[in-house]
């Protein structure tokens, strides 16, 4: 059974996060309570059914490691596209309803490489600004069926 069977994703984002980091945890249930056209599934990054899909799109441990979010767009289609850091970020605010997407493109206004230097001064400090979980938090009954 191949991952998008697996998830249903349809033409849903797959968010991979780390699911031991306290921001993490949090911006997942932030996109999840804003996600009112069910646009995205949320896994965190030790689960063993991620590994293929970043081996598949040789995302090493140079590329991917527990400080970076990571977005797959039509998984398992080939127009699959992965998208890291805040190219990754922009890609869910641009699903949400509201004002997000409009959010998402002027942030995108930015250089990628201003953006990506932001993201990694968060990430470098998460751990020790929200601390780090010694387990990824079973989601409640209704989160369930959007956490993979």
């Amino acid at each position: 059974m191949s991952v998008h069977e697996l998830f249903h994703l349809g033409r849903r984002l797959l968010v991979i996060f780390d699911g031991r980091c306290g921001l993490c945890n949090r911006s997942a249930r932030w996109f999840l309570r804003r996600d009112a056209r069910d646009r995205m599934r949320f896994v965190a990054s030790e689960s063993p059914l991620v590994a293929a899909l970043l081996a598949r799109n040789e995302m090493g441990a140079d590329r991917f490691g527990p400080s970076s979010i990571v977005v797959v767009r039509n998984a398992e289609r080939p127009s699959e596209r992965v998208l890291v850091r805040s190219d990754a970020v922009l890609a869910m605010l641009r699903e949400l309803p509201g004002v997000w997407p409009v959010a998402g493109r002027v942030l995108g206004w930015i250089p990628r490489p201003v953006r990506d230097l932001g993201y990694r001064v968060v990430a470098r400090f998460r751990y020790r600004i929200f601390g780090r979980l010694e387990s990824c938090p079973i989601p409640t009954a209704e989160e369930r069926v959007r956490f993979l």
